[in-house]
């Protein structure tokens, strides 16, 4: 844990890591508390429309085993020499959830998260990359895998939570035929524990292998993020997926790890009400909450909005600006700690209220315990203040990951060699300042590049998000002849705002007057919807799509 000191540097030269040889991530979040402490409280789970069930460590570890002994008995774990068997987890947040991860982990297999909402292909890439051996889901999963199935060789067996369903045998009565007494295998922290697939710029989505100790690696950043993590009467809840590195290693396991209840809720969609309902109702004093929620929870009227008593809030994924941050104090009653990280070493930089007030722009300094600095890619060589380059991460370090699945091109690729050692490449690039804060720029493709500026998107989506008529905003490069590229808005308008040229020259020159001449959008276009994906994060993609679609046409009609 980390220790409460005045500044960053007294916190961070106080830190030390202490990764034990013999490390196993279900025994340490499950079974060190429920033999302890079997009545404590571990999981809440809200299902709208049902009554709220209360589970405690003592439920998750006598269930957890009975279905480590299920699986074993029928093939399912780690043998002699071998890696552990490959097993997905396609369930929302619910308490099943949490007991399957914990049960894999104790049987030394490796779990792969699996979002619920995920179509045939990306389920089948997924699962026949892996070589999964089995797959523990719902009704609506089994449906979707059964197609796959003849694909599937490798795919044993399918349980289902709801029961036995086609060629899915029921949770439930497998859990129920056996013991709850199971001795949790002996791993290694370097061990493989987990398998989450990260969608890259190109090509298939990787598979990020990680290690047991990847939650050891994670406790820094979620202590510093939440003000110095535990404190009495803390209760944890993000609107993220479980099957995402953010709701899974961000929240769900490490609030475990530290003994404090989980509220596990699934929302058909998330809602600024439904949010603010669930915070006041379970009484949630800590959550993680991605900068879309806190974007559509700051659009409710203030005479809709409860009042609410959080402890700490944070929030990764996509930059905050000082809209957000000041909207976070005045509603929320905190200052929302950025952080930042990625599928393949996660939680890494972190903004700190407790230590310093946040600096908007800037994501936070690197975590003790983990050094984030801005390099040459090509050479590996630290960049002076002040100077963008690439956003990397030393190695080794707890939280990295051990490389990508059956990818060794991929994993050395990801890796450059410098004067201090192995630098992992975020693909993000960023500036550090005279500090030691980090500023976000983008990703290496997000970076507009127009007439010799380099444009981070971030900042100018943070600054139409200030125009009253705003209500959602993205931000790409679209190519321009004369300048290679202009900076170009696709912004959703709140309701009561039609688009017209008026408002979108406004809007530009709102922009203009706040940033600078080289950074205001040249194109503004008003759109139904902002492309997103299942994490909240903008899907530049989509929109640079639209963009280059657009200058071609236009290139068309000026030489038709």
């Amino acid at each position: 844990m980390l220790k409460k000191g005045k500044t960053f540097d007294e916190v961070r030269n106080e830190f030390r890591w202490n990764i034990p040889d013999y490390y196993n991530i279900g025994a340490d979040i499950c079974d060190r508390w429920a033999d302890k402490e079997p009545g404590r409280l571990a999981i809440i789970d809200v299902e709208p429309g049902k009554p709220t069930r209360e589970y405690s460590f003592g439920d998750l570890k006598a269930i957890s085993n009975r279905l480590a002994n299920a699986l074993s008995a029928r093939g399912i774990g780690r043998r002699a020499g071998e890696m552990g068997d490959r097993v997905g987890v396609m369930l929302p947040q619910r308490f099943e959830t949490a007991v399957v991860h914990v049960a894999l982990a104790k049987l030394a297999c490796i779990s792969i998260p699996l979002f619920t909402l995920f179509g045939p292909d990306a389920l089948l890439h997924r699962l026949a990359n892996s070589g999964a051996r089995a797959i523990v889901t719902d009704a609506s999963g089994v449906e979707r895998i059964k197609p796959l199935l003849p694909q599937l060789p490798a795919l044993e067996l399918i349980i289902c939570v709801d029961g036995a369903i086609g060629p899915a045998k029921s949770f439930a009565a497998v859990c129920a035929a056996e013991s709850e007494v199971f001795e949790p295998v002996s791993t290694r922290a370097d061990d493989p524990a987990i398998l989450i697939y990260t969608s890259g710029t190109t090509g298939n989505p990787k598979g990020a292998l990680h290690a047991h100790r990847v939650l050891l690696g994670h406790l820094p950043g979620v202590e510093m993020s939440h003000e110095f993590l535990p404190h009495d009467g803390d209760r944890f809840w993000t609107p993220a997926d479980w099957a995402w590195i953010g709701g899974l290693l961000d929240v769900l396991m490490p609030a475990l790890h530290h003994g404090i209840p989980v509220v596990a809720c699934r929302f058909t969609k998330f809602t600024a009400e439904a949010a603010f309902d669930l915070i006041k109702t379970c009484q949630i004093r800590n959550a993680f909450l991605p900068p879309t929620a806190l974007k559509m929870m700051k659009l409710l009227p203030k005479t809709q909005t409860p009042k609410v008593r959080l402890r700490s809030v944070a929030s990764g994924g996509e930059p905050l600006g000082a809209e957000l941050i000041e909207w976070g104090r005045a509603t929320l009653g905190v200052t929302i700690n950025e952080f930042y990280g990625q599928t393949e070493c996660n939680m890494v930089v972190s903004s700190c209220a407790a230590l310093e007030p946040p600096f908007p722009g800037k994501m936070g300094r690197s975590v003790p315990g983990h050094v984030v600095d801005v390099i040459d890619a090509a050479t590996g060589i630290r960049q002076p203040n002040e100077t963008e380059g690439a956003l990397a991460v030393l190695s080794p370090d707890p939280v990295m990951f051990i490389g990508y699945w059956q990818n060794p091109e991929g994993t050395r690729e990801k890796f450059v060699e410098g004067p201090d050692g192995k630098w992992l490449l975020t693909g993000d690039q960023g500036v550090r300042d005279a500090e030691g804060r980090l500023h976000f720029v983008g990703r290496n493709d997000d970076v507009i590049g127009s007439a010799g500026y380099r444009i981070g998107p971030a900042e100018v989506e943070d600054c139409l998000l200030a125009h009253q008529a705003v209500r959602l905003a993205g931000v790409v490069a679209k190519p321009d002849p004369l300048r290679g590229a202009v900076v170009a808005a696709y912004v959703v308008l709140k309701d009561g705002h039609v688009g017209s040229d008026a408002l979108a020259d406004d809007i530009a020159n709102f922009v203009k007057s706040r940033l600078a001449a080289h950074e205001y959008p040249r194109v503004v276009r008003f759109i139904d919807e902002i492309p997103l994906t299942t994490t909240g994060k903008i899907i530049r993609g989509a929109l640079r799509k639209m963009a280059q679609d657009e200058a071609a046409a236009e290139q068309v009609a000026a030489h038709g």
